[in-house]
């Protein structure tokens, strides 16, 4: 079995919410995590640092579309990877997280995010999220997340009655 280094990127972006009358920024993070290897966590109002913390502005990166507290009472959303690099050639998602390209060759993508609570509408670079993507494939290459998962060490330890074999 392969083994990934137990580790992930994160980056610092501003978000612009849509709104009828003027666009608001938002500032969020995007943070991939090598252990949980299919997502990406969208952390709204991040201004804290972390494990993964990058020293540039750039933003580093079927929708699992859900709304998580964090730690300190933001909100935070899990989406796929895969909706990510699907979303900058075409729309991509369906239900409560969809992505999608502006027309015209523009650095934008459209973010739509669905809550019982309400809907919003944010736009972000393309570019960076490409970037972001680039570098999280670094950590895991498409394809190879699975390997990056760990079932077997962790059905182990549990069968074991053991605890996480990562040491938390």
């Amino acid at each position: 079995m392969a083994r990934y280094p137990r580790s992930g990127c994160t980056a610092r972006t501003t978000l612009h919410l849509v709104g009828p009358q003027s666009w608001t920024a938002v500032p969020a993070a995007l943070v991939y995590d090598a252990n949980d290897p299919f997502a990406v966590r969208v952390r709204f109002g991040d201004g804290g640092e972390d494990e993964f913390d990058r020293t540039d502005d750039g933003l580093h990166g079927s929708g699992f579309g859900e709304d998580l507290p964090d730690e300190d009472g933001g909100v935070e959303w899990l989406l796929s990877r895969d909706l990510l690099r699907a979303g900058l050639t075409g729309p991509a998602g369906e239900g409560d997280v969809r992505l999608w390209p502006a027309r015209g060759g523009l650095d934008v993508l459209f973010l739509q995010l669905r809550a019982p609570s309400g809907e919003a509408l944010f736009e972000l670079s393309a570019a960076v999220v490409g970037d972001f993507l680039r570098e999280s494939e670094q950590l895991v290459a498409v394809g190879h997340e699975s390997e990056a998962l760990r079932v077997d060490d962790e059905l182990s330890a549990l069968l074991q009655g053991g605890s996480d074999p990562s040491g938390h």
